[in-house]
């Protein structure tokens, strides 16, 4: 990776990382719902009347704009509202991948590898000992809104893979426009209008800034960047920076907001990021077609055929031209201008414009097609 793409995808990572900064100073006066609801809407628009239409088909977009922009991030802003540390936030969110595993499994049924079975249970036992501070001074109902919000996640990871967008910033700028609408509904129905007011009303720069920084920076900037090294570089190259996301977070956190990690945070810290570390290094890239070598022909002899017992090998006989015959040569044929006269040879066309595999062409005075013609 070039050394300036190495510092975009650094970037990145860090302004994922300090979303939840941003995100925790937020929820300190705008309701989870309404702040989710301007963080998507800021995000559309203006950009939507900019980008065109997505690429991918309109089922796949309304569904991860329900399910990442309606559930995930209203279960994550909800978390945080309920006192789940912004440092931690960020670590547990990567449990995701391990949602993503069993998801994909369930619904589409992809088999996980021993090594991925590994690294979701390793992931797991981060988790459980992260659990070990509930009761304390680590709320039940914000632990178990998070890992709600991760599994939301898994799901919309699987809908995207199914998805393909070909363009993450556009996909991106579309699907928060669908989640705009649902959110500004859900918050007036249990946020209340006069509570979404009076937040209005009393939002300073800080709540200003908080909003910019999630809609503008994490999300226009941070897949836009992303989407472009996407198609620079292979997508385990890319996506491995993404697990630098909690350390920046941890340090965010622990820099602007004083939260001290505790000694099981550390430790369900390392366990759930090196779980997914773990099973990440199970999936192998496939090359692509022209990249894999064709395998090699073995020359097949002609087969030898044993002769009948009690017959002997006639030879041919010679022809003897007639005499005061002389032998006539053929005709020469004129080559066609442009083109050289090669009658009974046969030229392989597959591989342009698409063509379909075996597909020929013969010469014989004019041109024929064995086989389908080639469509686009």
């Amino acid at each position: 990776m070039r050394p300036r793409d190495l510092l975009l995808a650094l970037l990145v990572a860090a302004v994922w990382g300090a979303n939840f900064v941003f995100l925790h100073v937020g929820l300190e006066t705008v309701p989870p719902l309404l702040f989710n609801a301007l963080r998507f809407g800021f995000a559309a628009f203006p950009a939507i009347l900019f980008l065109g239409r997505p690429r991918v088909g309109w089922r796949w977009v309304v569904a991860v704009g329900l399910v990442l922009g309606v559930v995930k991030y209203s279960l994550l802003n909800g978390s945080l509202h309920a006192g789940m540390p912004a440092g931690l936030s960020s670590v547990l969110l990567q449990s995701a991948a391990g949602f993503t595993l069993v998801i994909g499994f369930l619904a589409l049924g992809e088999r996980p590898r021993r090594r991925q079975l590994v690294g979701l249970g390793i992931a797991a036992c981060g988790i459980a000992v992260v659990g070990l501070r509930i009761g304390g001074d680590l709320p039940l109902g914000a632990f178990a809104l998070l890992i709600g919000a991760a599994a939301a996640w898994g799901v919309s990871n699987v809908l995207t893979r199914r998805a393909a967008p070909p363009d993450a910033l556009r996909f991106m700028v579309w699907v928060s426009a669908v989640a705009t609408l649902p959110l500004l509904a859900l918050s007036l129905v249990f946020e209340g209008p006069a509570r979404d007011l009076a937040a209005l009303r009393a939002m300073g720069w800080p709540e200003v800034g908080a909003v910019f920084w999630g809609s503008v920076v994490s999300t226009l900037f941070g897949f836009g960047v992303w989407g472009a090294l996407m198609r620079r570089y292979s997508a385990a190259t890319v996506s491995s920076f993404a697990l630098l996301v909690p350390f920046f977070g941890l340090g965010f956190a622990a820099l602007a907001l004083r939260e001290r990690p505790h000694l099981t945070d550390l430790v369900g810290a390392v366990l759930v990021v090196g779980g997914v570390l773990w099973g990440a290094r199970a999936t192998r890239p496939t090359a692509p077609a022209s990249d894999i070598p064709a395998p090699a022909l073995a020359a097949v002899p002609a087969p030898v055929v044993a002769p009948v017992r009690g017959l002997v090998a006639v030879p041919a006989p010679a022809v003897v031209p007639a005499p005061g015959l002389a032998a006539v040569p053929a005709p020469a044929v004129a080559p066609v201008p442009g083109r050289p006269a090669t009658p009974g040879t046969v030229r392989n066309v597959t591989g342009h414009c698409g063509d379909l595999p075996g597909s020929a062409e013969f010469d014989h005075g004019r041109d024929q097609v064995a086989g389908p013609l080639p469509t686009r």
